[in-house]
């Protein structure tokens, strides 16, 4: 069973970039439904990077024991961020109630 201490900190990471692509992700669809194809081809492959860094995290903490296969497949449904903080907040909640 990996430590508490560890899954946390991926949280944390998980965290942090769930946050800076929500930021991205706002204006680019806002942009988007804007057809402001400037905007967006700039901020579309800035939050594409950012969704794959999700991933990839996600993908790491699961091959680690962190959690299981749903956060991935939440982080991937949700085009990233959404999923992220909702799959952050269910573990922290999980990890607070194990105490």
């Amino acid at each position: 069973m990996p430590a508490t201490e560890d899954i946390r900190r991926a949280l944390n990471v998980v965290g942090v970039v769930a946050v800076v692509d929500a930021v991205l992700l706002v204006p680019l669809v806002i942009a988007a439904l804007n057809h402001d194809e400037g905007t967006v081809s700039i901020l579309g492959p800035l939050h594409g990077t950012g969704f794959l860094i999700l991933v990839a995290l996600v993908v790491r903490g699961t091959l680690k024991g962190y959690w299981g296969w749903w956060f991935p497949v939440i982080t991937v449904i949700t085009a990233g961020p959404p999923g992220c903080l909702a799959g952050d907040i269910k573990i922290r909640r999980e990890l607070s109630a194990s105490r």
